[in-house]
């Protein structure tokens, strides 16, 4: 297994990451979205006395050369080259029209003395900070309102020294929510690829109410014990892929969101267009979730090709009563899954609630969801669907699906209640509410 994992990492870190080192010939990607952007226009953090020893704190550097990019205004934009070198800094903000671009072996590493952290406001669509009441810290690298940003560069990284921050939430010291490692809110036109992000203390990537977002080519790690570290977390947020990445953390590896309870459905900014392609990874919990919050709906996600592996849940679409929202027209085909606790997990009672103003009667719809090639070695329980009794789960489909267990393991049966749908050549065979032929015709899958 070491020698499996040692050999996917350095496909993604080495040789621009396809999942098991494909072919770059006729392989689909999202590079249209976003492409890269050459930029003229050149400086280097060291222009601005930047000091790559790991001890300095660089973050009047990056503030002054973030500043210079902002003002001038090239045209074309400018680019922010990070030599090699550790520069240990504060969290900072982004500018539209920049590219921050690490060279192999540079570092920007997250300052651990939590008070010189900035707070901000909570997000409308969740009401409060997502692990405490209030405001939470500021993501270590921050962007709001921008444009035509680009993080790249030759696998250098993006430290968030996360463990100081991981302790305070095991010790219930936190007084705010933690900070993601990278956030981009109200933004379009983003690119993050070519990047190593490790440590982060809470979320990795996170763009919320954004638009227009391509992230590839990515390896994000954690430890498996970090809490709350998912890898990358499209929330709120359109047209946005994730794809050729490899992501080992302590949560999920990609959750999709659209805001919590009552602020969610006020605030009323769904996540749709997602896709997610070509990612390997594992996790304690899920390989690819949507949800929980899901209070302003999600549609139109595409999941294919995907590999995990020691993780927790396979996929995973998660919601509650009170989170209101659609979650619909979910396609998830080509997955390979090994040693995982529960292959495929549709569930109508997950997560929290911010407080206790939640409308109970918010009932999540869950409907047209398909699921089909997916391929499960060691898995100890193939799946369980179990809607919600006053609005249940429509639409399942099921299709081409073999789920094995371990050696000498008895096959544990699905778990169903309040679904409708179809399967064809599932094994195990699922439950009763997903064979009949009428219902599967409505799914469309040919018997």
């Amino acid at each position: 297994m070491r020698r499996f994992v040692f050999s996917i990492i350095l496909c993604f870190a080495v040789i621009a990451p396809f999942l098991n080192c494909r072919t770059l010939a006729n392989v689909v990607t999202c590079s249209g979205i976003v492409p890269m952007r050459y930029r003229n226009d050149k400086i280097s953090i060291t222009d601005f006395g930047g000091v790559g020893d790991g001890r300095t704190l660089n973050t009047k550097a990056f503030r002054e050369a973030i500043f210079r990019i902002d003002h001038l205004k090239r045209r074309g934009g400018t680019l922010l080259y990070i030599p090699p070198g550790e520069y240990l800094t504060e969290s900072f903000n982004l500018t539209s029209r920049m590219t921050l671009y690490l060279a192999r072996g540079a570092v920007i590493k997250a300052t651990q003395d939590v008070s010189r952290w900035p707070l901000i406001a909570p997000l409308p669509s969740y009401g409060r900070g997502r692990e405490r009441p209030g405001g939470r810290y500021m993501s270590f690298i921050h962007g709001d309102g921008l444009h035509d940003v680009i993080i790249t560069g030759e696998n250098g990284t993006i430290d968030g020294q996360g463990g100081v921050w991981w302790e305070m939430w095991r010790r219930r010291t936190l007084q705010f929510t933690r900070p993601n490692l990278v956030e981009f809110m109200h933004s379009k036109n983003i690119l993050i690829s070519n990047v190593i992000f490790k440590n982060s203390p809470f979320w990795n990537i996170h763009p919320v109410y954004s638009s227009n977002v391509v992230m590839r080519y990515l390896t994000i790690l954690a430890p498996t014990d970090s809490p709350n570290t998912d890898g990358i977390d499209p929330d709120s947020s359109v047209h946005v892929c994730i794809e050729d990445s490899f992501i080992s953390t302590g949560d999920d590896l990609v959750s999709v969101k659209s805001g919590w309870d009552e602020y969610g459905i006020t605030y009323a900014r769904p996540s749709k267009d997602i896709t997610i392609r070509r990612v390997t990874g594992s996790s304690p919990f899920s390989g690819i979730s949507i949800g929980s919050e899901t209070s302003g709906g999600v549609e139109n996600v595409l999941v294919e090709y995907i590999t995990l592996y020691n993780t927790g849940f396979g996929i995973h679409l998660k919601t509650n009563i009170g989170r209101g929202g659609i979650i619909r027209n979910i396609t998830v085909s080509d997955v390979y899954m090994e040693n995982v606790r529960k292959g495929i997990k549709i569930a109508g009672d997950s997560g929290d609630h911010p407080d206790d103003n939640y409308n109970p009667n918010a009932l999540p719809v869950v409907k047209d969801i398909t699921i089909k090639d997916v391929w499960g070695e060691n898995v100890q329980q193939p799946g369980s669907i179990n809607g919600l009794k006053n609005s249940p789960f429509t639409g399942i489909c099921l299709s081409n699906i073999n789920i094995h267990g371990g050696t000498g393991s008895r096959k544990a049966p699905w778990q169903c209640s309040d679904v409708s749908g179809g399967a064809v050549k599932v094994s195990p065979w699922p439950c009763a509410q997903l064979t009949s032929t009428s219902q599967a015709s409505a799914c469309k899958i040919p018997f």
